[in-house]
């Protein structure tokens, strides 16, 4: 018998949606709030000298936790439905995913609560490991380095999806992500080895990647990011494996969102016990939205990692301070707070993107499609760096090369979704 999970064979669940404009608006967003995040995390950690790298994670993670009800926020405001309603379609959708063998007949057996809270749980371990990991190396080592490495997380994805989704062994997508991965690596070093452009008067002509403080301990730093890169392919395959939902693809399609269908009334009933203690009380014959809105389930899982980041990772906090491995200081004057603030602003969005995107595209074709982010910080460095200078025969090269495998990739969705 083939594996499965909830029910869903293994290789179905590799299937992607292209998921329409709100998809590629989500994805576009996240590219470059990934930019600027890492742009600030070294520049807050280096020439700020701000080394709380732990601390940083904690507050960018903790962060998380706005998301959802900033969007269910969103869609009260603008669609007049109560959030109860919306809650329930999600309870609802939770419940077939994590549950679908159980008989919704009470309280008992209503929201799968010890199942949520272990997916959770086991979430948060697994985008924590990797976020820990690379903040560490962001004040360790070269953001050359750190971007590259960490960019190899397709290469990963595609492995580790092959092995866990049993799928077989595809030339055009293994050649794709090389091909991504390794214009990635001629991008960043062709591109570092390059003379740097000066001005007419003998300065140097800074880029987006200059920074005045040289990384402390590189070798160590990119063994870290090396690790992170493996463990952030692992925990997209697992994320599009346990947590998406089967009905994510479909919602990035739809911009209307129904009452549940006068066939699903019964189960509505049955479970409206269990969800109670979810719920007020005085929504209980308000509409459920079922399926969940675009974007609203992942941003849930988001929120709650959030959550479970701010309860119970502050205890690190205090055994690192404890220990002296990192002394807890909080950010000196207002110019830190404000960085930091950027860079949980940019985590939020990034993070919450890729949540999103992974239900929709995959864990493949989003790491492919994150290796832009290499071509996005040339061409701001075109744009507002050190102008044509920053361009190499190398650079252009990899960049091409990226593109060309996120092209094929995405024709390749295409293709299959149509």
């Amino acid at each position: 018998m083939a594996p499965s999970v909830a029910g869903r064979p293994l290789e179905s669940l590799a299937t992607v949606s292209i998921g329409g404009i709100l998809a590629f608006v989500v994805f576009v967003g996240a590219l470059f709030a990934f930019v600027i995040e890492s742009v600030l995390s070294q520049y807050v950690q280096t020439t700020l000298n701000y080394r709380q790298s732990f601390f940083l994670f904690y507050v960018v993670h903790s962060a998380f936790a706005l998301i959802f009800p900033l969007h269910l926020l969103y869609l009260v405001v603008t669609t007049g439905r109560s959030a109860g309603s919306y809650i329930r379609g999600l309870s609802i959708a939770i419940s077939k995913h994590l549950a679908p063998e159980k008989k919704y007949v009470g309280a008992a057996l209503g929201f799968p609560l010890a199942e949520f809270l272990r997916l959770t749980l086991a979430l948060t371990a697994g985008i924590s490991i990797p976020s820990v990991l690379w903040f560490i190396a962001m004040s360790l080592s070269p953001l050359t380095d750190v971007t590259a490495i960490a960019n190899t997380t397709a290469f990963w994805s595609y492995l580790i999806s092959v092995k866990l989704f049993n799928l077989k062994w595809q030339a055009k997508r293994l050649l794709a992500v090389l091909c991504a991965t390794l214009g990635t690596m001629a991008v960043i070093y062709g591109g570092a080895k390059a003379a740097k452009p000066v001005h007419e008067n003998g300065a140097t002509i800074p880029t987006l990647t200059d920074l005045p403080s040289k990384p402390s301990a590189p070798l160590i730093g990119d063994i870290c990011v090396l690790f992170a890169a493996f463990a952030g392919g692992l925990y997209q395959v697992l994320y599009k494996i346990y947590a998406a939902l089967p009905t994510d693809s479909e919602n990035a399609l739809e911009h209307a969102y129904d009452r549940i269908p006068d066939e699903d009334i019964d189960l509505h009933s049955e479970i409206e016990d269990s969800q109670s203690r979810l719920l007020p009380s005085s929504h209980t014959d308000d509409d459920t939205v079922y399926p969940p809105p675009f974007g609203l389930h992942p941003n849930l899982i988001t929120s709650v990692l959030g959550f479970f980041t701010f309860a119970i990772l502050w205890i690190p906090l205090v055994v690192l301070h404890w220990t002296g491995v990192e002394p807890f200081r909080l950010p000196p004057d207002g110019v830190t707070w404000l960085v930091v603030s950027g860079v949980s602003l940019c985590g939020v969005l990034y993070n919450g993107g890729v949540m999103v995107l992974l239900g929709i595209w995959g864990p493949i074709i989003v790491s492919v499609g994150n290796l832009l982010t290499i071509v996005l910080v040339l061409i701001i460095d075109v744009l507002f760096g050190a102008g044509l200078h920053v361009l190499t025969m190398w650079s252009l090269i990899g960049a091409g090369s990226i593109v060309l495998a996120f092209g094929v990739l995405s024709y390749d969705m295409f293709d299959n979704d149509t």
